[in-house]
C-alpha cells in the first residue's frame, strides 16, 4: 500500500508546525492585516494607502543562502529567521519604503514541528523588529530531495513610499556624506567562502574563540540586524539621499548602486578597525584582500549618503538607536569615467 506518509511526507505534522507557529505569527501583525493565517492568501487593507498622493509600491524577494547549514549543524534554529527579514527588508528600505507585509517559504526534508516553529519564530520578531506584518507563508516537505534535517528557506515583502520621498542615485549630490552603520557580523552573505574555510582548515563551529569571545559556530550565527525601522525614522527626522543595504558585492559594489556616475565615493578604510571575526576568517583562510571585501560586508551593514547638514544628527540619533555609525567618506565628482567606490588605506589597527 502507497501512502502521501510512506511517501515520506507527513500532513499530521505539518498541521502541528501551523499550530506551534500560530503563537509566533501573532505578534508580527498591523492593524492593515485582514482576517487571519491559514486561508489560501494573506491580505492586507489597501485602503492604507489613501493616505499618500502618489504612492509606489515596493518589492524585494531573498533567502539567506547557505548559512542554513551553520544552523542545521549547530542545531540552532531559532535565529535564522531574522536573518530572512533583514536580507528583504533591508533592501526595501532603502528606496525609502516602509516594509507592510511579509510572506516566507520554507522547504524541508522532514517536517519536524518544533523546528519549524522554531524558525518561524525567529522570522516572526525579525518582521516585529522591522514594524512588518507575516501575514503568509508555506511549509514544504522535500523528502528524497532534501536529507530529513537539511532546509532552505526564502521571504518576499512588499512596501510603500511617496514617490516625491523616493530615494535613489538621482537624488545624490557632490559634498554630500556617505555614513557607514556597523553590521553585526557576516550577516547572510559570503558563507560558501565561510564552510569552503572550514572545510579546507578543518575547523570546529563548536571551538570557543579568545578573539570572539563565543564559538566560531555562534559568532557565525549572530542574526543579520535589521534596519528597516531605525533608518525609516531617521528618514523622518534628517534629510537623505540614498542608502546602500552591505549584502553581495561587498561595500563598494552596493554602494555604487545608489551612486550617480559623474560622482565618487572614496571610501578610507582607516574610520574602522575590521572585526575580528573577519580578521580571523583572512587570516586563517589566508583570503585576498580583494576577495574579503568583495564577498563580505567587513563591519558596515548599511550606508546613508546625506547632505552635509544632516552628518551631526544623523550620528546622534543612530547611536541613539545603539548603532555604531561614523562618516566613511565624501562624495566628489568623478576624476574618470564611471569612477564609482573604491576603498583606500589600511584598517585601523585594533
Amino acid at each position: 500500500m502507497s501512502t502521501y506518509e510512506s511517501a515520506g511526507v507527513s500532513i499530521e505534522a505539518g498541521d502541528r508546525a501551523v499550530e506551534l507557529m500560530k503563537a509566533s505569527i501573532a505578534k508580527a501583525q498591523r492593524p492593515e492585516v485582514y482576517g487571519g493565517i491559514g486561508g489560501f492568501a494573506g491580505l492586507f487593507d489597501a485602503s492604507a494607502l489613501k493616505r499618500y498622493e502618489r504612492p509606489l509600491l515596493a518589492t524585494s524577494t531573498d533567502g539567506v543562502g547557505t548559512k542554513t547549514e551553520i544552523a542545521r549543524q549547530m542545531g540552532i534554529y531559532h535565529t535564522i529567521g531574522e536573518d530572512l527579514v533583514a536580507m528583504v527588508v533591508d533592501d526595501l528600505v532603502v528606496s525609502g519604503a516602509e516594509p507592510l507585509f511579509m510572506t516566507d517559504y520554507i522547504a524541508v526534508g522532514k517536517v519536524i514541528p518544533e523546528r519549524i516553529a522554531e524558525i518561524v519564530s525567529g522570522i516572526a520578531s525579525g518582521c516585529a523588529k522591522a514594524r512588518t506584518a507575516l501575514i503568509g507563508g508555506e511549509t514544504a516537505e522535500h523528502p528524497q530531495l532534501l536529507k530529513e534535517d537539511e532546509f532552505d528557506i526564502a521571504g518576499a515583502a512588499t512596501g510603500v513610499v511617496e514617490t516625491s520621498k523616493l530615494l535613489g542615485a538621482e537624488k545624490v549630490q557632490p559634498g554630500d556624506v556617505a555614513i557607514a552603520i556597523a553590521s553585526s557580523g557576516v550577516h547572510a552573505n559570503g558563507f560558501s567562502l565561510v564552510r569552503h574555510i572550514i572545510r579546507e582548515k578543518k575547523l570546529s563551529l563548536e571551538s570557543n574563540l579568545a578573539e570572539l569571545q563565543k564559538s566560531l559556530g555562534e559568532a557565525l550565527l549572530l542574526p543579520t540586524t535589521i534596519y528597516a525601522a531605525d533608518l525609516l525614522d531617521l528618514i523622518s527626522e534628517v534629510e537623505v539621499h540614498a542608502m546602500a543595504h552591505i549584502t553581495g558585492g561587498g561595500l563598494a559594489a552596493n554602494t555604487e548602486r545608489v551612486m550617480p556616475t559623474n560622482l565618487q565615493l572614496v571610501i578610507e578604510r582607516g574610520s574602522w578597525a575590521l572585526p575580528p571575526l573577519f580578521e580571523y576568517l583572512q587570516t586563517i583562510g589566508q583570503v585576498p584582500q580583494e576577495d574579503l571585501e568583495r564577498t563580505f560586508n567587513c563591519g558596515v551593514g548599511m550606508v546613508v549618503i546625506a547632505p552635509p547638514l544632516s552628518l551631526a544628527p544623523a550620528l546622534t540619533l543612530l547611536r541613539s538607536q545603539g548603532h555604531l555609525a561614523w562618516e566613511l567618506g565624501e562624495i566628489s565628482p568623478a576624476t574618470r569615467a564611471g569612477a564609482g567606490v573604491k576603498l583606500e588605506g589600511a584598517f585601523q589597527n585594533r
